[in-house]
C-alpha cells in the first residue's frame, strides 16, 4: 500500500514528464481534469499526535488489513501550469509525435 498523497505525487510526475516532453511540438494537447478513483484504508495512528491516514489499496490486499476501514474515494484534479515566476497558472497542454492515421 502507498499513502494517497504519494500516488497523487506520482500522477503529477507523470503529467509534468507528458508536459515537459510535448514542449516546443506543434500537436498539443489540453489537459482537463483528471479524475482519479482508488480504494483507500482508513487507519488512526494512537498517542499524543493521533493522525489519520488514506492508504491506496491494491485490490487484492484487502484482507491483509482488516483492522483498518476501507473506503472509496472520487478525486477530481485539475492541471494547471505555474510559471517559475510564480505568474498566473495555466491550462495545462500536453504534446507528442503524431501517430498514423491522426490528422
Amino acid at each position: 500500500m502507498i499513502e494517497l498523497a504519494d500516488m497523487i505525487r506520482e500522477l503529477r510526475e507523470q503529467l509534468t514528464s507528458a508536459l515537459v516532453d510535448g514542449d516546443g511540438r506543434m500537436l498539443r494537447f489540453e489537459l482537463g481534469p483528471v479524475e482519479v478513483e482508488a480504494s483507500v484504508a482508513v487507519t488512526r495512528e494512537g498517542g499524543g499526535d493521533a493522525k489519520v491516514r488514506l492508504w491506496v489499496v491494491d485490490a487484492g490486499a484487502n484482507g491483509k488489513y482488516g483492522h483498518a476501514e476501507t473506503q472509496r474515494v472520487t478525486l477530481t484534479l485539475t492541471p494547471k501550469v505555474v510559471p517559475p515566476d510564480g505568474g498566473a497558472a495555466e491550462t495545462a497542454l500536453i504534446a507528442g509525435d503524431a501517430v498514423d492515421g491522426e490528422i
